[in-house]
């Protein structure tokens, strides 16, 4: 496996390997912040084929109450391996890992993730490389669906932070 930066032309491979809704849109809008400097898409690979991801977001967390106990904290965002099999193989720590290397050669002194409350064996890895609970938080997103119907979610977080 071997963990790289997202490039223009990985964006279709994500789209044809991801199983969730929106995820090409949600992927150009994750490249698009790349692009602007404000964020950095990591991919995990094995051979040829995509098989996890994130995003670190160097300017934080959008939730208020997060932004205002943590200011200037990056955050991985979006955090995802797929297919399923693959979840429990290291995939998920190595995209950590290289947020938190990315975080910390740019000065960061911490970094944070959000973990749904209802997702307790994401709780348990993020907790068994070091991150600690502080603050509760709303995660408001939306996606447009294959019929081009949008949707808006909010799920109930927790957000985690690590010393690097």
């Amino acid at each position: 496996m071997r963990i790289s930066q997202c490039r223009q032309e990985d964006l279709e491979l994500l789209d044809q390997h991801l199983p969730f809704r929106g995820a090409a849109a949600q992927y150009e809008a994750r490249y698009a912040r790349q692009r602007e400097g404000r964020a950095t898409v990591l991919v995990a690979w094995r051979e040829r084929r995509p098989v996890g991801s994130c995003e670190v977001r160097w300017e934080g967390c959008e939730a208020p109450e997060v932004r205002a106990a943590h200011p200037g904290c990056p955050e991985v965002n979006g955090l995802s391996v797929w297919p399923e099999a693959l979840r429990s193989t290291g995939v998920g720590t190595a995209l950590i890992r290289e947020a938190e290397r990315l975080a910390a050669e740019r000065g960061a002194r911490a970094i944070g993730l959000g973990v749904e409350k209802n997702n307790p064996r994401a709780s348990a890895l993020y907790g068994r490389l070091g991150y600690r609970a502080s603050v509760p938080y709303l995660d408001c997103w939306s996606y447009q669906d294959g019929a081009g119907v949008a949707h808006r979610v909010a799920d109930a977080c927790v957000f985690m932070v690590k010393p690097l």
